[in-house]
């Protein structure tokens, strides 16, 4: 059984109600919103599927229920967006591109955050070849992003920075426009260095207004707690010799395993 399969097993993603893309962007497509981000046991994890079942649909692909994602991260040399975020700055952006692997579908995406710290994401499809690197149009894409949200760093400076490897199931609440992720067999890559969150464990995004839905409030009588963690500023704090200690490496320190040996290649199936 592939990790895919396996995930989707393990969380009981067969008992949900299956909803189709367009029925997902359709009712949460949000672009403008508020994550909560939960580290829960894969037990508990199920149990939350299990309880959402009634009000939420997961996200299914022609029968399949997951989705293998690989993100490249870009940064400028001195890592401005790894330090915006450790700083705690008001003006944090993210810069990437993602391949939705058994897809072949790729994106550049830049996320930023608005006055009220609420995450904005700015999306340009990509032909799968431009994965893992901003072309001309994804540079402009870029740029013009960066430059409405105040964000003072050219395309120019940018260059990969990270590689995140994950399969997601996600669930939406076709009526109230929420959505649950859920992310396992996650991994961050650097050079020759991975950092594997503990396969026990599933990293859970909530995503909605800025009042708490119905999942979060699942998910704290389960015993999760929301945490501050950025996928990306997690890898670059564990694998990157001489960054400053923080926060977010302390936590990870308690969910990740570094490796000196690259994990092996997500598959990926191309679009015809």
């Amino acid at each position: 059984m592939t990790p895919a399969l396996l995930l989707a097993a393990d969380l009981g993603l067969s008992a949900l109600r299956g909803a189709s893309l367009a029925e997902v962007d359709a009712a949460a497509a949000l672009q403008h919103r508020t994550d909560r981000k939960y580290l829960l046991p894969l037990d508990r994890a199920r149990l939350l599927v299990d309880q959402l079942a009634g009000s939420h649909h997961v996200l299914d692909l022609a029968g399949r229920r997951t989705t293998s994602y690989l993100s490249t991260y870009f940064d400028t040399g001195q890592l401005g967006a790894w330090r915006a975020h450790i700083q705690r700055r008001r003006r944090r952006w993210k810069v990437r591109t993602r391949l939705y692997a058994e897809d072949g579908l790729c994106r550049v995406e830049v996320k930023t955050k608005d006055g009220r710290g609420a995450t904005v994401k700015h999306a340009l499809k990509a032909p799968t070849r431009a994965y893992g690197r901003l072309d001309d149009s994804a540079a402009e894409f870029v740029d013009g992003v960066l430059r409405r949200a105040d964000v003072p760093v050219a395309p120019a400076a940018l260059s990969a920075a990270a590689e995140i490897r994950y399969v997601r199931a996600a669930l939406a609440d076709l009526d109230h426009g929420t959505r649950v992720t859920l992310d396992g067999v996650l991994t961050c890559h650097h050079g020759d260095r991975t950092a594997a969150l503990d396969p026990g464990h599933v990293l859970v995004e909530t995503k909605g207004g800025a009042r708490p839905a119905p999942a979060d409030r699942l998910l704290l009588r389960l015993g999760a707690r929301p945490v501050s963690l950025s996928k990306y500023i997690v890898g670059q704090s564990l694998l990157r010799p001489g960054l400053p200690d923080n926060d977010v490496r302390r936590l990870a320190r308690t969910y990740f395993t570094a490796v000196a040996r690259p994990a092996p290649l997500l598959e990926r199936i191309p679009a015809a």
